[in-house]
């Protein structure tokens, strides 16, 4: 724990970051539901499998799924940056919220820290986000690829 940094402050970032999964996880969750029934029934329309660019358009709804999921963790890294002695961005010289959002999309996505790197009770966020961005890419690949076996087929185009 940071010396200095009160429990109460920890508690709130671990909080935070409960919250920011759970959101994460049910958004993801009812947009991948919500994309396959979408997939499927353009596949009842035409008639059985679909072509490559039904699978361009779930491919792209995946990706909004996942920039909604680090707009999610952004918004919780810019709200505890305004709770005095919850931590800092180190590297930012003004730690807005596009700081926040960019800290998020290097986390979700695992890159990693480098120019900017979360200091205090905030790496609590840093560190559910790199668990559930990794789980949640892998989960959105798997979904996809089960997509593409179950319904596309190489003669269509």
């Amino acid at each position: 724990m940071q010396a200095g940094a009160p429990y109460g402050i920890h508690a709130l970032a671990i909080g935070a970051a409960i919250i920011a999964i759970v959101a994460t996880v049910s958004l993801n969750f009812v947009g991948m539901k919500w994309l396959g029934g979408l997939y499927n029934r353009h596949r009842e329309r035409v008639g059985g499998p679909v072509g490559h660019h039904s699978m361009l358009h779930m491919v792209f709804g995946l990706l909004c799924l996942h920039v909604a999921s680090m707009l999610v963790f952004g918004v919780g890294f810019w709200a505890l940056l305004q709770v005095p002695e919850a931590g800092s961005i180190d590297g930012a010289h003004h730690a807005g919220m596009f700081d926040a959002f960019y800290l998020s999309a290097m986390t979700y996505s695992t890159v990693g820290f480098g120019d900017l790197v979360p200091k205090g009770p905030i790496r609590w966020l840093a560190g559910a986000e790199a668990l559930v961005g990794l789980m949640m890419i892998a989960w959105s690949a798997s979904f996809a690829f089960m997509e593409m076996s179950r319904h596309w087929r190489d003669d269509l185009r």
